[in-house]
C-alpha cells in the first residue's frame, strides 16, 4: 500500500491533456487540507500536511478519482513556535473559490478532506460551504462533502476516546506508518498537570477571559501559556502498525462515500 501513490491521479504532475482524459473517465476529486502548526518535539510542522495529502493518494490509487494539489495552511487556533494561522473566514473563502473552480471544469463530486480538526476550523469551512452552494448556482450543480479524515477511522475514534488528541498516538502513527523519517524519538510533553488538563478538555489550551461579565460582550481567547510543547495525548504508545490501520480505514470509508457519491 505504502506505493499506492505512483498510481494515483495527482493533478499536480499532471498536463491539461492529462486532466481533459482523466474527466472522461472520472469527474470525483479530492481536496487535502493540511495545517502549518506545531507537533511538539517529534512530528513536523507539516504534520497535518501529510495526513492529508497521503490518505488521498492512497484513495486516488484505489478509486481512480484526482487529487488537486493540497492546501496547506488552515487554523491551528495555537501560537507556539511554527505554527501559521489563517483565519477560518480566509480558509472558507479560499476552499470555495477551489470547489467553484473545479465545478467549472467538470467535476460533479468534490470532496474537501482535512488533515486538520479543530472545532473553528471545521465550523468555518462548513458555514462557508453551506452558504457558497445555496448562493453559487453551479455549486447547488454539484455534490461536496467536508471529510474530517480521521472520523472515518474507528481506530483513530477509539484514541480519541482514550483522550488522545492532537500529536498524539493516533497522528505520530500515522507520520510513522508514511513518513518515519520525519518522527523524532524526543517524544515529550508537557508536565502531568498540563497533561491532565488537556485530557479532562481538549480545549483547554485556550484560555478565556472576559472583560466584562456579560453574554454579549466577546471574550478575549489566547493560548494557555503552561502550555509549552502541544501535545495532547500519548506519543510513545504509538506505532507504524495502528498508522497502517487507521490508513486503511480511511482509505475504506473513502471509497464507500464516493460509490455513494458518484451513484446517486
Amino acid at each position: 500500500m505504502k506505493d499506492s501513490g505512483s498510481k494515483a491521479r495527482l493533478m499536480e504532475f499532471m498536463t491539461v491533456k492529462d486532466v481533459e482524459e482523466g474527466l472522461r473517465e472520472t469527474q470525483t476529486v479530492i481536496l487535502p487540507v493540511g495545517c502549518v502548526e506545531q507537533h511538539g518535539w517529534h512530528l513536523p510542522l507539516s504534520t497535518d500536511i501529510h495526513n492529508a495529502y497521503e490518505i488521498a493518494k492512497r484513495i486516488s490509487a484505489v478509486t481512480g478519482c484526482f487529487v488537486a494539489p493540497t492546501m496547506p495552511y488552515s487554523y491551528s487556533g495555537g501560537s507556539l513556535p511554527g505554527t501559521i494561522n489563517i483565519a477560518p473566514q480566509t480558509v472558507s473563502a479560499v476552499i470555495n473559490d477551489i470547489c467553484c473552480s473545479l465545478a467549472q471544469q467538470g467535476f460533479k463530486n468534490i470532496i474537501v478532506g482535512l488533515g486538520h480538526g479543530g472545532s473553528e476550523n471545521i465550523r468555518g469551512i462548513r458555514d462557508g460551504l453551506n452558504i457558497a452552494i445555496r448562493m453559487n448556482p453551479l455549486l447547488g450543480q454539484v455534490k461536496i462533502a467536508l471529510v474530517p479524515l480521521s472520523s472515518l477511522s474507528p481506530a483513530a475514534r477509539a484514541c480519541f476516546g482514550e483522550k488522545d488528541f492532537h500529536a498524539g498516538k493516533s497522528e505520530t502513527s500515522r507520520m510513522l506508518y508514511w513518513h518515519p523519517e520525519l518522527v523524532g524519538d524526543e517524544r515529550v510533553t508537557d508536565s502531568e498537570e498540563v497533561m491532565a488538563m488537556l485530557r479532562q478538555d481538549q480545549d483547554a489550551y485556550q484560555t478565556v477571559e472576559r472583560p466584562v461579565d456579560h453574554p454579549m460582550v466577546m471574550p478575549r481567547i489566547r493560548q494557555n501559556e503552561a502550555m509549552k510543547i502541544g501535545v495532547m495525548g500519548d506519543p510513545s504508545k504509538a506505532s507504524a502498525q495502528l498508522g497502517e490501520t487507521i490508513a486503511k480505514e480511511i482509505v475504506a470509508g473513502m471509497v464507500e462515500l464516493i460509490n455513494l457519491m458518484e451513484n446517486a
